[in-house]
């Protein structure tokens, strides 16, 4: 298990430098540079000045160099300085991933603790009405866009209603010395969560449902009958754990996009979360908020994907990593 996962982490940090030095490739496509963006807005700007920067920015080296030098800093365990805020960028980052990891995580526990259980009832009742009406549930939840139903949220709850705030994290003059005061506060937490929670509660419902088909139909199954086990522990134990393995992955997959934001929920309810901060920060050509959201987001999904891979043996036994 050792040298697993060793030549796991040791793969998984060779694809995170390509894939950072590609991503670093493409950014730098793009059209307009910091440089250029003080151009258009100081006239008075003279070409001295403009190779001064320039050569301050290091944007008169080829894109192999500038990469190693940004890639050095962050090693070093500077993560730069963001353009656009005028702050370091771990200043900018840390309330910012708090933000995206409290709102994805609440919404992902609200979406598993709903989907698993209709999920197995609507295999164990497969073909009926109740599975029917699941399975449009299921569906609808998959195929609704996301930026209409926040859009629909906000005018029923927010406008139409006033129960809650239409966005934001927080309210502006309010004072307060509990946790929540130098975060999202908790009603602003109400429409985003459900929005993403909806969407995913029919992927989750949709895997848990053909998983569970699929296991109640084997031998194993009629063995655990035959010895007369409650129907309880069928379902449960021999049943609902031989369906872990794709749940696992969809998961994971799942888990790792805490730390990577919403970024049309965030962008429609206007919270302050990771998501909104990178689409901020392409827009503006602010290369190191965006490469660092970049970083965060690659090495959670490979990660949690490594994470998945060790759980498939804690599930299933005869999944052997010698």
């Amino acid at each position: 298990m050792t040298t697993y996962i060793t030549r796991r982490l040791m793969q998984t940090m060779a694809v995170i430098v390509l894939l950072s030095y590609f991503c670093y490739y493409i950014m730098t496509l793009m059209p307009g540079d910091p440089v250029e963006l003080m151009i258009q807005s100081n006239p008075k700007i003279t070409s001295a000045d403009i190779e001064r920067l320039r050569n301050l920015y290091g944007l008169d080296q080829p894109v192999y160099k500038r990469y190693f030098r940004w890639a050095s800093t962050l090693a070093s365990g500077d993560l730069g300085f963001s353009r656009t805020y005028r702050v370091p960028v771990q200043d900018l980052m840390l309330p910012k991933l708090m933000n995206t990891f409290i709102l994805s995580l609440m919404s992902l526990v609200v979406a598993l603790v709903i989907s698993i259980p209709l999920g197995i009832l609507s295999a164990l009742r497969a073909g009926t009405k109740l599975d029917y009406f699941i399975n449009f549930l299921a569906f609808a939840g998959i195929s609704v866009p996301s930026f209409w139903l926040a859009m629909v949220l906000i005018i029923t709850f927010a406008v139409t209603l006033g129960w809650l705030p239409a966005g934001g994290t927080f309210t502006i003059g309010e004072a307060s010395d509990s946790f929540w005061s130098n975060i999202v506060q908790p009603k602003y937490l109400i429409l985003p969560t459900i929005s993403l929670a909806y969407l995913q509660i029919g992927r989750f419902l949709r895997f848990t449902r053909s998983s569970m088909l699929e296991a109640m139909r084997n031998d194993y199954i009629r063995t655990a009958k035959a010895k007369g086990l409650s129907y309880s522990a069928i379902v449960w134990k021999h049943g609902f754990r031989n369906a872990l393995i794709p749940l696992i992955t969809i998961l994971a997959l799942s888990f790792s996009s805490l730390f990577s934001g919403a970024l049309i929920t965030e962008t429609v309810f206007a919270y302050q979360g990771v998501g909104k901060l990178v689409y901020d920060s392409i827009i503006a050509n602010d290369f190191n908020v965006a490469m660092i959201s970049f970083m965060i987001s690659v090495s959670m999904v490979l990660l949690m994907n490594l994470v998945a891979d060790i759980l498939y043996g804690v599930v299933d036994p005869r999944i052997s990593y010698q």
